[in-house]
């Protein structure tokens, strides 16, 4: 993705989506073993209670406890052997070792297992659709009838061994008639015999009440809860899970982003401390790898142009020489003339010096304003036929003996977008250095197409060799041939040519005239882009 926002938001929308799946499927898995461990809490001590007091008994004494206590709990109960129930070798171990199974047999209903005789391999099974107040009235009933076997002083010593022996996973207390947080009707209900369930805590849970007849106790079991299928603490630790992610993700992300950001960052410093030939990686399509791109043509701009600079300073000097030596020379050969005529001749000698250092200097401004940075261009139609024939008559008159003329051009409409003002400089520079070279003969053309346009100037000089073509347009470059310093200029026309043409959009190009010289052309979009 190109954008960090979208990798960023991506990513995390990424890992809410696992997020959420990973803790839809958790949480139903864990509720799942949750569900049994309830299951197996409430039914626990009830099925302990009746496979132990089934240990004593003959067979046909089991069936009809069987019976009586299925009636009791509103499911059918058997007693079976392992062998019949076809258990599994872990579920069987558990089961020998004394733990209550509650498992899913069938859909929508649990078995419930507890062991009678490890000895004679039998089990005391019940199939429960849901564990109910059923049940609670049904375990109320068989602990009270093991209670009344003892003394009532001994009762409530004789319910703390029962919860303790068969594991009852809910509160088993025997109360006083004022001690129990009942209602008058209550009470009634209990004298006469009944069961009592009341809501505590809200109605978040249930107590099951019942008198032990000839006593003076009322035993309380529970509260019995229901299973909350969304407990705060798992909630939280989803919570705490999600959130985890997403910062690890955030910060995997981040963490890429700061890496890459700090080689910049890196570079930037080695490139302040005078590297400038530090580079970063620029792969990929991001903002971080447009921002690398982007940071390496800045640094290749700056070594570029520190570079320029130099040889600017360096050429400028050389430059400056010349005409400052004739000054001084003019100067003093103006002092001792003998008369006014020689005194004018050096003058007029001076004159034209300082004619080329203005020169001089106008093209090192004009090159510099071009090389430093994209210059205010003011982009507009411009007749070139028009512009053509404007600069040769300003030109041609400048040396007599060489003829400036129009070559062939394009016919019609020779409208093309561009900045008058450096189009017509460039233009001149051509010109100039062609007349500069030519023999006789200076030709100027160009055509037009529906996409480009194409400026082109030819001379009958010497030409310029092929392996010269990219120099002559380095600042301050002269070649060694015939085109030589006594051919005049500085330097740096072609060099403003190819500035030009770059903030044009187009490029410039030297090869062989068919007049017998060079041909310098200049191509650029002939629409600019609104």
């Amino acid at each position: 993705m190109k954008s960090i926002f979208l990798r960023i938001y991506g990513g995390m929308l990424a890992v809410l989506v696992l997020v959420g799946l990973l803790g839809t499927l958790g949480l139903q898995q864990l509720n799942e073993v949750r569900a049994d461990q309830h299951r197996e809490s409430l039914a626990a001590g009830t099925f302990r209670l009746m496979a132990h007091n089934m240990q004593s008994m003959t067979p046909i004494e089991r069936r009809q406890a069987a019976n009586l206590w299925g009636r009791l709990l509103g499911i059918p109960l058997r007693v079976r052997t392992l062998e019949d129930v076809s258990l599994e070798p872990r579920l069987e171990a558990r089961l020998l070792a004394g733990q209550v199974l509650v498992e899913q047999m069938r859909p929508n209903s649990v078995t419930v297992f507890s062991l009678v005789s490890a000895a004679d391999r039998l089990v005391l099974t019940g199939e429960v659709e849901q564990l109910s107040e059923q049940l609670a009235r049904a375990t109320i009933y068989l602990l009270i009838d093991e209670l009344i076997r003892y003394p009532e002083t001994e009762q409530p010593q004789r319910l703390a061994e029962l919860k303790q022996t068969h594991g009852f996973g809910y509160e088993l207390e025997l109360l006083t008639r004022n001690s129990a947080s009942l209602d008058d009707d209550q009470r009634r209900r209990l004298d006469e015999g009944d069961t009592v369930m009341a809501l505590v805590r809200g109605g978040e849970a249930i107590r099951v009440f019942a008198a032990i007849a000839g006593t003076p106790w009322i035993m309380s079991l529970g509260p019995l809860y229901q299973l909350n299928p969304y407990p705060p603490q798992l909630l939280v630790a989803i919570a705490v899970l999600g959130l985890s992610l997403i910062g690890l993700t955030v910060y995997l992300l981040v963490r890429q982003l700061e890496q890459r950001m700090r080689v910049v960052e890196r570079a930037a410093t080695r490139i302040a401390g005078g590297n400038l030939e530090t580079r970063v990686p620029d792969a990929g399509t991001d903002s971080v790898a447009r921002l690398a791109r982007a940071f390496n043509g800045m640094a290749s701009h700056l070594q570029r142009l520190l570079a320029v600079q130099r040889e600017m300073v360096s050429a400028v000097a050389h430059e400056l020489r010349t005409p400052v030596a004739r000054l001084r020379f003019g100067l003093e050969m103006a002092a001792d003339a003998q008369s006014p005529e020689a005194r004018a001749k050096y003058l007029v000698g001076m004159d034209g010096d300082i004619d080329d250092l203005d020169r001089l200097v106008d093209e090192m401004l004009v090159y510099t304003r071009l090389e430093r940075g994209s210059p205010e261009l003011n982009f507009q139609p411009v007749d070139l036929g028009a512009l053509v024939d404007q600069v040769i008559g300003e030109l041609a008159p400048l040396r007599a003996d060489v003829r400036v003329e129009r070559g062939p051009c394009s016919a019609g409409d020779s409208l093309v977008d561009a900045e008058p003002h450096y189009l017509r400089r460039a233009l001149s520079n051509l010109i100039t250095n062609a007349m500069r070279h030519a023999e006789t003969r200076v030709q100027v053309s160009f055509t037009l197409d529906a996409e480009r346009a194409t400026l082109s100037v030819e001379d009958d000089g010497p030409g310029v060799p092929e392996e010269a073509w990219e120099k002559v347009f380095t600042p301050f470059l002269r070649l060694d041939d015939s085109r030589t310093r006594a051919s005049g200029g500085h330097g740096l026309g072609l060099s403003i040519v190819r500035r030009i043409s770059y903030w044009h959009g187009g490029r410039s190009h030297v090869g062989h005239s068919e007049l017998g010289g060079a041909r310098f052309s200049l191509s650029w979009p002939r629409k600019r882009a609104r």
